[in-house]
Parts: structure tokens; sequence; C-alpha cells
């Protein structure tokens, strides 16, 4: 079935303005927001309509190619960005600059090096009102970070970590079985190239601590359930 128009689904005139057509999509989110219209099937696609409408027009980018190209603009401008990106609004970017700030860039890389850290995810509950007109909400963090007394070394003030006797620093040794070699972790040092002889205080040996942190977001406007910030 052909898609609507996206000023037809919001009952809007293409010349509208952004502070109006924001006004409009919560009124019409309120009205059929799902949990407001609990005995009809249709209420969550209309809403899903709203969504995706608001998703477009109020992004000057997107907006452009539709208004030029149509629904046809609009998907070809998201593959040409990876695909998969979907319409409404864009959490990741809403939140990926405070994360970065409290946990470094490689909050939001892989890790491949030991010991490896993992990301945090925090479910937040929001009111119909919240969800449809955005808030702003204080949320309480445990992440590690570099311990202070050691700045990371794991090893104790005056100390410093040694250089592996086992392995000589490689993190590797070689296991001979039969006409076979074969390179596995060092078991001395569990791959890190040094042992620590006095561990650190603080963290004992780890070279991290755990901080609570305490962030205050804004929770943008039009979120569904399910929505995530990556």
């Amino acid at each position: 079935m052909a898609k609507k128009d996206y000023y037809e689904v919001l009952g809007v005139a293409r010349d509208i303005g952004d502070a109006e057509l924001k006004q409009i999509y919560r009124r019409l989110a309120m009205k059929h927001h799902p949990d407001r219209n609990a005995d009809d099937p249709e209420a969550d696609r209309r809403f899903r309509e709203i969504q995706e409408a608001y998703g477009v027009l109020s992004d000057s980018q997107k907006r452009a190619m539709y208004d030029q190209f149509g629904h046809d603009g609009v998907q070809a401008a998201a593959a040409g960005a990876g695909g998969g990106a979907g319409f409404g609004p864009d959490l990741g970017s809403a939140f990926g600059d405070i994360f970065s700030e409290f946990f470094g860039d490689g909050a939001r890389r892989t890790r491949t090096s030991a010991p490896g850290g993992s990301d945090l995810r925090m479910a937040v509950a929001l009111s119909l009102e919240e969800a449809v007109f955005g808030a702003t909400k204080e949320l309480r963090l445990e992440a590690p970070e570099t311990c202070a007394r050691c700045n990371g070394s794991g090893s104790d003030a005056g100390t410093k970590p040694e250089t592996c006797a086992q392995c000589r620093g490689r993190g590797e040794v070689v296991v001979q079985q039969g006409f076979f070699q074969m390179r596995q972790t060092c078991p001395r040092c569990r791959g890190a190239g040094h042992v620590i002889r006095v561990p650190c205080a603080a963290c004992h040996g780890a070279g991290r601590v755990q901080q609570s942190r305490t962030l205050e977001i804004r929770i943008p406007a039009g979120v569904d359930a399910g929505d995530q910030v990556r």
C-alpha cells in the first residue's frame, strides 16, 4: 500500500514553520497515542505514521529531499547514510556526547583489549505526557574509571609493573605438542605482558575503580516504548 503524504498525515500546509509543526505534532501524538486508545486496533498504526511524518518534516535535510523527490528521495537518503536508520527522534545523537564525556570515546567503540569494559544500559520509565512532550530525567550511573592513586597502572605508589619473566612481555607463550607448536595466552600474566608485585591499595591491581555519576538528560519529545540510546 502506498504511503500517505506526510503533510496530509499531519494535516499541515507545505510551508508550515518548525514551531507550528512541533505544536501540531505534539497535539496529534497525544490524541492518537496507543495508551489512550487501547480499544482502537488502528491507533498504533496512526501513531507510527505521525511519528514517521514528523521525523522527516522536522529535519531540514530530509524535508528538502521529500519535497523534491517524495518518499523515494527520503528512502534513498537513508540508505546512503548506512541504511536501517529509522525516522523519529535520534536518541543516539542526543546522548552520545554525554556518555563520551564521562566514559571516553571507548564507551562507543568495540573493545578488543583486556581488561575490556562493558556498555551500560538503563531503563527509564516515562509517563504518557513525558513520552509525548519530552522530559528531563536524572540518572545515577555506576561506571569504572581510571584509578587516581596508581593512574591506571595497578601498582601501588612508588612501584611499577614488572615485565613478565615467562612470556618476556609478549603476553603469549609457545606450547609444543608433538610436532605442532601453538601460541596461547601466558598463564602467568594472563596476556598483560607484565605482573604487579605490589598491587595498588585503592584498586587492588585492577587499575580501575567504580565511580558513581549523576547525569541530567533531556528526553526528546515523541519517544515510544522500545526506543534505545546506543
